[in-house]
């Protein structure tokens, strides 16, 4: 799951047959059928019932996932059934507050998905999530947790905490660092939070760069109009990519294979620096495939 790009992760109402209707046309790299937030009670039921239809008809390019209810709602275990017979690449977790509903979920997919097939992606959008992101992360280092990515839920963290969403996120920026370290350290992809007005192309803008230069592997959107932008943003600069190459072939040279570190270019060259090329020149060829 983690050599797949994830640079665009469209959400898509699963009562949204308008919308659902055109996902095989788009260029996203995943799509997450909401179950949730999107999907008002009274028709969670009928949500729930579409999910076959719509993964009958499944596009090939992306991604397919599913935001499930929590599994303490009283929608919760029937959704993990239903999605667990369309075989989605992962399940999203909402409101992910501790290790615990990682844990728990991960047993119940281990019950009902005899092939584990079905990876898990955590939601952390709530202030025990935030604290507890840690603990969470460290599951992605366990062979047998499903855990492989985390999406960061930018707007249910300000209503939970008060804290404004200014246009440069000045007040979220270190708590958002803080979920990316805890999620690189236990080896997880990492999802930056929707952009709420999705008419405003120069801000999206700007939040994508300033996303990519944060570390984030991509952007969760709430509109096909943000797709090209994301995939741009989180795609690998040709300069970048030409450098990498540049690493990598030097490397290889005969009398560099056993050294620790090469003069390149006027530069000290590690080989960290060689991992760092190999993983970026890897993420270019998984987009062009």
């Amino acid at each position: 799951m983690q050599n797949r790009p994830r640079r665009s992760v469209l959400y898509v109402p699963a009562v949204n047959d308008k919308a659902l209707a055109k996902i095989g046309q788009l260029p996203c790299d995943a799509i997450v059928v909401d179950l949730e937030d999107s999907v008002s009670p009274d028709q969670k039921a009928a949500a729930r019932r579409k999910l076959a239809g719509i993964f009958a008809a499944r596009p090939q390019r992306a991604q397919m996932v599913v935001r499930i209810n929590a599994l303490s709602s009283e929608w919760g275990e029937d959704d993990l059934a239903a999605v667990v017979a369309c075989k989605p690449d992962a399940i999203l977790l909402p409101k992910v507050d501790t290790a615990r509903d990682v844990l728990e979920a991960n047993d119940r997919l281990d019950e009902l998905d005899e092939d584990s097939s079905i990876a898990l992606w955590a939601m952390i959008e709530t202030p025990r999530g935030l604290m507890n992101s840690g603990a969470i992360a460290e599951l992605g280092r366990d062979p047998a947790s499903r855990l492989s990515c985390f999406v960061i839920g930018t707007n249910d963290i300000a209503k939970e905490t008060g804290v404004s969403l200014k246009p440069d996120r000045r007040y979220v920026i270190p708590w958002l660092m803080q979920i990316l370290l805890a999620a690189r350290a236990g080896g997880l992809d990492m999802l930056d939070g929707v952009y709420n007005d999705f008419r405003d192309a120069e801000g999206f803008l700007r939040e994508c760069a300033e996303g990519a230069s944060m570390g984030f592997d991509g952007k969760t959107l709430i509109h096909p109009s943000q797709i090209e932008a994301a995939n741009s943003a989180f795609s690998p600069e040709p300069a970048a990519l030409a450098a990498a190459q540049a690493i990598v072939d030097a490397f290889a040279h005969p009398e560099n294979r056993d050294k620790g570190v090469i003069a390149l270019d006027g530069r000290m060259v590690e080989r960290l620096h060689l991992a760092q090329a190999e993983k970026l020149l890897a993420k270019a060829a998984a987009i062009a495939a």
